[in-house]
């Protein structure tokens, strides 16, 4: 008994762990589709409104990356005040992240939405000095509630991040560039941030996948028809069609397939910023300029 288990595991160490893993996955879509089917899952239902569901990826696509764009805005700011030495600026940044970090965020996003239209309207009343509209300066659209709500939290969270990465530049950066006279607007442009983005790009792009799958929360807000995201498409087939199951299951493909595209091109990314900290790369760049003939400095005089 034993020498047949101790053969069935040398045939198994000659499979491929990369087969192997796949022949887990296939069984797994097996399973489920056995379920589904038992289920009376509609697989036609979902061909039929699969592209109409993915028409929202422009919407999905735009929110989240104008709140990606807005978060690195907030985290930059607020990771300069953490480290900086001023009170207040560091007394409002730990503000900022303190509350969008401890609240969450859908409740964000209907503060922005529902909330502060009352407070411009009661302002206005208030105070006559202000310009007139001012009662309605604060109502915001669904979508733009979102977007800012995405990119305060967000922020908040990768403030850290960036406080990380520019910390995490060499202390003697920052004095070479002091004894060259530099400011510190200079310094921090020039010198620190350069640097400090290698480190800052890879958890921002994590940031940015998860984004994209938080959009889904601005359906929550009651954006109109025509400009809804994947989710909001889905739940709108879905009830008209009391094809609940089968909207949720294809919008989680969309989702899917989005993270994954940009998860692999994210890889790619963060291998070509990697290349100089990679010492196999760097031994084989120094490898084919010494076959060459250069010097493995690459810029030293050639005797």
């Amino acid at each position: 008994m034993s020498d047949t288990w101790e053969r069935v595991q040398l045939a198994s160490a000659r499979v491929p762990f990369r087969l192997k893993v796949g022949a887990v996955w296939i069984v797994l879509f097996l399973m489920l589709g056995f379920v589904g089917n038992a289920a009376g899952f509609d697989l036609q239902w979902i061909r039929d409104n699969i592209r109409y569901i993915s028409g929202g990826l422009r919407y999905t696509l735009f929110i989240a990356v104008c709140g990606i764009a807005l978060a690195v805005v907030m985290a930059l700011l607020g990771a300069l005040c953490r480290i900086s030495r001023n009170p207040v600026a560091y007394g409002v940044a730990g503000f900022y992240v303190s509350f969008f970090r401890g609240t969450p965020l859908i409740v964000q996003m209907f503060l922005l939405y529902l909330a502060l239209p009352p407070v411009g309207r009661n302002l206005a009343a208030k105070y006559s000095w202000l310009p007139d509209g001012f009662d309605q300066a604060l109502i915001l659209e669904a979508a733009t509630a979102g977007i800012i709500a995405l990119g305060l939290n967000y922020g908040a969270y990768m403030t850290e991040i960036f406080r990380a990465g520019i910390q995490s530049v060499a202390g003697g950066q920052g004095e070479a560039a002091d004894a060259l006279g530099m400011t510190y607007g200079q310094k921090m442009r020039k010198v620190v941030l350069p640097q400090a983005f290698r480190v800052i790009i890879p958890p921002t792009g994590n940031e940015f996948i998860a984004m994209m799958k938080d959009t889904a929360l601005v359906s929550f807000l009651g954006v109109t028809a025509a400009s809804a995201e994947i989710f909001r498409r889905s739940q709108l087939v879905g009830k008209a069609d009391f094809k609940n199951l089968e909207a949720y299951v294809a919008v989680a493909l969309v989702y899917w397939g989005l993270t994954a595209i940009f998860t692999f091109f994210q890889a790619r990314l963060e291998k070509r910023i990697g290349r100089g900290y990679d010492r196999a790369h760097v031994a084989r760049a120094m490898a084919a300029a010494a076959s060459q003939g250069q010097p493995r400095g690459g810029g030293g005089l050639v005797g």
